[in-house]
């Protein structure tokens, strides 16, 4: 990271804030009070921002507490590099601070630091399975195992996997708390699974799957993430999103899959269905003290009546 990055104070005119990037070539500028972030405002905010000073010029007069984003999307100085990836990746910022134990400002993650990192190590890494190769089988093995834990994303669905699905949650239940925010899971489950596999082959699974999280995928907000829970279960995160919103886009989901119509003789339906089970954090809550996992354990359970009353059903 970037350290001893400057803060703004929040109501600095944007015209100065604009010339003090301009001069330093900062992509980007932390706006924060004793230490404390509590915005930012990037390259990518500044092209909108122009497009509005186009039509009314007095706006680069204006605070910059007015066009900055916030709360800032942050990491805190103890997570890893696959922790600041996963998150980076998971909002769509190509620009994190990075905060202490106290909430206050350490320094900055920019992609460009993200991604030499990245190289980095996978170039480490490669010279670890080179080195292997000319010393025996057992650390070719380990390196490539080192190597695989980089991996984000399911080698056969293309959405996240497990690994980076608990790193979001645990960011996402932080910033819930921290900001008073809500979110809601959602557990998908592809009904008479094994069903299908044994009457088609592990192959025409394999095709269903993929089927099912393109779906999942198309139907989906940019602000949502989707992943791979585990065999034909899929978890989905919407941010900022309480039960009743999060019911009509999984009931969109169900419906868009069925209406797909892959044949699946084994099932009552006819075709292949999902069921799926919802359920929200909410800062408002009786007990605001839960952790993530319960939210997800809810969700399952809520699965599993889905299941119970019929299966191809939201609870």
């Amino acid at each position: 990271m970037t350290c001893g990055v400057e803060l703004l104070a929040p109501e600095t005119p944007l015209q100065t804030v604009v010339r003090i990037m301009h001069s330093k070539r900062h992509s980007c500028v932390v706006f924060g009070q004793e230490d404390m972030p509590v915005g930012i405002l990037t390259e990518r905010d500044l092209v909108g921002i122009l497009e509005r000073i186009l039509e009314k010029p007095g706006l680069a007069a204006e605070p910059a507490a007015n066009f900055m984003s916030s709360p800032p999307c942050s990491v805190s100085d103890d997570q890893t590099l696959f922790d600041a990836l996963v998150i980076a990746r998971a909002n769509c910022v190509r620009h994190l601070p990075v905060m202490d134990a106290s909430q206050k400002l350490v320094g900055l993650i920019t992609q460009t630091d993200l991604t030499r990192a990245h190289f980095r190590i996978i170039e480490k890494q490669h010279q670890l399975i080179e080195d292997a190769i000319h010393e025996r089988t057992e650390q070719l093995l380990a390196a490539n195992a080192e190597l695989q834990s980089l991996s984000m994303e399911d080698g056969l669905l293309h959405i996240g996997n497990r690994r980076a699905m608990e790193v979001d949650l645990e960011h996402t239940h932080a910033r819930a708390i921290r900001y008073k925010q809500s979110y809601t899971t959602v557990l998908l489950d592809v009904d008479y699974f094994k069903a299908y596999n044994d009457h088609y082959g592990h192959l025409a699974g394999d095709d269903a799957l993929k089927s099912t999280a393109s779906i999942v995928k198309n139907t989906l907000r940019k602000s949502d993430r989707a992943y791979r829970y585990g065999g034909e279960e899929l978890l989905l995160l919407l941010t900022d999103t309480m039960p009743g919103s999060g019911e009509a886009l999984t009931r969109r989901i169900l419906k868009q899959l069925q209406d797909t119509a892959i044949t699946h003789r084994k099932s009552p339906h006819g075709v292949v269905t999902l069921s799926a089970g919802i359920a929200s954090y909410s800062p408002g809550s009786k007990t605001p003290d839960i952790s993530w996992q319960t939210v997800v354990h809810r969700a399952d359970q809520q699965l599993y009546k889905a299941k119970e009353a019929g299966r191809n059903r939201v609870a």
